[in-house]
C-alpha cells in the first residue's frame, strides 16, 4: 500500500468511528450579559464567546490593538469581576487556545446559574490546587500584557485584588 492510500483510509476510519462532539461553543461576539456596564458595548464587536468545555461556563476574550482604547476600557473591565476574584497576568500576545493578541482581557464567568445557587457561593473553591479551577465560580480575568497596549505602568491594579503573575515561567509555580 502506498502513504496515500493508508493516508486515505486512516481518515475514513477516522470519521467512521462515530460522531464529534464539540467542547466548547464560539461565539465571534462579546455575548456578555446586558448587566455589564455599557461603555463596553463597543467591544461586543470585535470580542469572541467561548462557552465550555464541561459545564455552560463562559469565557470572553477581548483583544486590544489600541492602548487608549483599552486605557477607557480598563476601569469597567474592572466592574465585572467578582470582589476579591484574582487579576491573572499572562505574556501577550496570549497565543493557545484562548487567544487574546496582540493584548487585552479574557474573562472567565462562573457556570450558568451558579448565581441563584447557594451550594456555589462567589468564592474561591476550598482545597483545589489548579488555579482556574479554584476560581471557576467567580468571574475573574487574565491580562495580557505587552507592555507596549496593556502597560502595567499606566493602568492602576485594585489593592483588594490578588495579582498572579504568570508572564515568566517561574510565576506558574508560585
Amino acid at each position: 500500500m502506498t502513504k496515500r492510500t493508508l493516508a486515505f483510509l486512516a481518515a475514513v476510519a477516522l470519521f467512521a468511528a462515530g460522531p464529534v462532539y464539540a467542547l466548547y461553543s464560539v461565539s465571534d461576539k462579546g455575548e456578555w450579559p446586558k448587566s455589564w456596564p455599557r461603555e463596553l458595548e463597543p467591544l461586543r464587536n470585535h470580542a469572541r464567546t467561548l462557552v465550555g468545555p464541561m459545564v455552560p461556563q463562559s469565557h470572553y476574550l477581548i483583544p486590544f490593538a489600541n492602548r487608549e482604547e483599552f486605557e477607557a476600557a480598563w476601569p469597567y473591565l474592572l466592574k465585572v469581576k467578582s470582589k476579591g476574584a484574582p487579576i491573572i497576568l499572562v505574556r501577550g500576545p496570549k497565543t493557545d487556545f484562548m487567544e487574546v493578541k496582540p493584548a487585552g482581557v479574557l474573562i472567565h464567568s462562573p457556570p450558568l446559574g451558579q448565581h441563584d445557587n447557594p451550594a456555589t457561593p462567589e468564592a474561591p473553591i476550598p482545597g483545589v490546587q489548579n488555579l482556574r479551577v479554584r476560581w471557576m465560580n467567580t468571574t475573574y480575568m487574565e491580562l495580557a500584557v505587552d507592555a507596549k497596549v496593556v502597560d502595567l505602568n499606566r493602568i492602576p491594579l485594585p489593592e483588594d485584588t490578588p495579582i498572579i503573575d504568570e508572564r515568566f515561567e517561574e510565576g506558574k509555580h508560585k
